[in-house]
C-alpha cells in the first residue's frame, strides 16, 4: 500500500493578510490531498478503516 508524507517544515512567521491567505491555501490543499487519497481507496478499504464514500468530504474538512 502506498503512503504519502504530510510533513511540512515550519515556515518563518508571517503576519497579516499574507499569513491568512497562505493559511487558507495550505488548508485547501490539505483537503484536496485528503479527498483524493480517500477517493482512490476501494469500498472494502474504506470499510476497513470505518468509513464509506459519503464520509470522505466530512473527513477532509476536519
Amino acid at each position: 500500500m502506498a503512503t504519502f508524507d504530510t510533513f511540512r517544515p515550519a515556515a518563518a512567521p508571517a503576519s497579516g493578510l499574507f499569513a491568512n491567505v497562505l493559511g487558507r491555501i495550505v488548508a485547501w490543499n490539505d483537503r484536496r490531498v485528503t479527498t483524493k487519497a480517500l477517493s482512490h481507496l476501494t469500498d472494502r478499504e474504506l470499510n476497513d478503516i470505518g468509513l464509506d464514500r459519503g464520509d470522505i468530504d466530512a473527513i477532509a474538512r476536519r
